[in-house]
């Protein structure tokens, strides 16, 4: 770096005034290169971070190529397909300028009222009860809150009372092959009904008695219905500590999980990150038949190219709605300012982020909700196989 800076001062101080200006743009390109380069090089936990920047060109179409291409030779213009909108510049300026979007007021207000940027996500399926006031809510407790040690009391493992169907001989199944990986990137997200009394939503994590036991649930309630799962039991929040990481990292502590279970298990075709609402129970729980459920909800990142697993939570959503209306609550994508946005849904086209109940649901019902979604998902599953052709 320092023998090319050196070169080209040498050359500055060589040439005539009028290569000078040259030389000086050739030196501000090998710069701007180069400061690129560092950008996208260095680990993603110590990347320079602009929302705006984030978010725009996240947004950023094939469409919008044609666009400024049609601008220059007009023979593009019949490229330009019919149901997409024309750019209209002047808006295109303004929100540049100000990050504002004129046909959004969220985009102002996020910034200027306190909170209020919790609103800033998109609902593709509305499910019964759920609109802006009732998007997913996220503890946002220090990683130290999250560690403490703490009580926790389970007087009976309902697992016993729920037994899941068992596998018969007319039922298909994937055999030995675990085609669904289940993990938790929030792992000790716990429940108030377990917890001492007085604790607080936002605190309300355990090392043991937490969201990772419905992951246990929903795998023996998928291999009950003959698809075989595989559940990680990596404690993430004990890795953010290792690595000195905050709680708002734990999407990129729990991808190498991901990534490994992908690549040594190659029967993998779906993947569920189970997480819990903070959301109360008011918001987070449905009597069906005189039983009560935890709702879930389908969360999907905005921040990448995200069309597959969109249609599949919207898919898994209409299909629990039909069979048991007001379970699910929905399907959102979330994505700048303040979320992950990706979720490590971009690992794979069938990856999915499910919010199971909220801080006050039990396991009863929790188990409950994770019976119904295997059964559900099992049925979406084999259909596809008999539509694919596959015995």
């Amino acid at each position: 770096m320092k023998q090319l800076w050196t070169t080209i001062t040498q050359l500055m101080n060589k040439s005539k005034p009028w290569s000078k200006s040259v030389t000086v743009i050739i030196a501000s390109v090998l710069a701007l290169f180069m400061f690129i380069g560092i950008l996208t090089t260095i680990q993603p936990a110590s990347r320079l971070y602009s929302a705006t920047i984030n978010q725009w060109t996240s947004q950023i179409k094939g469409e919008s190529f044609l666009y400024l291409l049609q601008m220059e030779n007009k023979m593009f213009s019949h490229a330009f397909p019919d149901d997409v909108e024309s750019i209209d510049l002047s808006e295109l300026v303004f929100e540049m300028a100000t990050s504002v979007k004129p046909n959004d007021p969220r985009s102002l207000l996020g910034r200027e009222l306190p909170g209020f940027d919790a609103y800033d996500s998109t609902i593709i399926v509305a499910g019964e009860g759920t609109n802006y006031t009732t998007l997913p809510i996220e503890s946002s407790a220090p990683l130290a809150v999250v560690l403490e040690d703490r009580e926790a009391t389970v007087n009976e493992e309902p697992d016993t009372d729920l037994p899941a169907q068992e596998p018969n001989d007319e039922q298909p199944s994937t055999g030995n092959r675990d085609i669904a990986f289940i993990y938790n990137s929030h792992n000790r997200e716990s429940f108030l009904p377990y917890l001492p009394e007085g604790t607080i939503p936002d605190h309300a994590h355990h090392s043991e008695v937490n969201i990772t036991k419905v992951s246990d649930r929903l795998a023996k309630s998928l291999e009950a219905n003959g698809i075989g799962a595989q559940v990680d039991d990596t404690d993430i929040m004990n890795v953010l500590n290792d690595k000195g990481w905050e709680y708002w990292q734990s999407y990129t502590a729990s991808k190498p999980v991901v990534e490994e279970a992908l690549a040594s298990n190659k029967d993998i075709q779906f993947v569920f990150d189970l997480h819990r609402d903070s959301l109360r129970r008011d918001k987070t729980t449905k009597t069906i038949d005189g039983q009560s459920y935890a709702k879930l909800m389908f969360v999907v990142g905005e921040d990448y190219a995200n069309d597959e697993n969109k249609a599949l939570a919207t898919e898994l959503h209409n299909l629990i709605d039909k069979k048991y209306p007001g379970l699910s609550r929905g399907v959102v994508l979330q994505g700048g300012s303040g979320n992950n946005g990706v979720y490590n849904q971009d690992l794979s086209d069938n990856a999915m982020l499910v919010e199971f109940g909220g801080v006050d649901n039990t396991l009863e019902e929790l188990y409950r909700t994770a019976d119904v979604l295997a059964e559900i998902f099992s049925d979406y599953y084999w259909d596809a196989e008999k539509v694919q052709g596959n015995p």
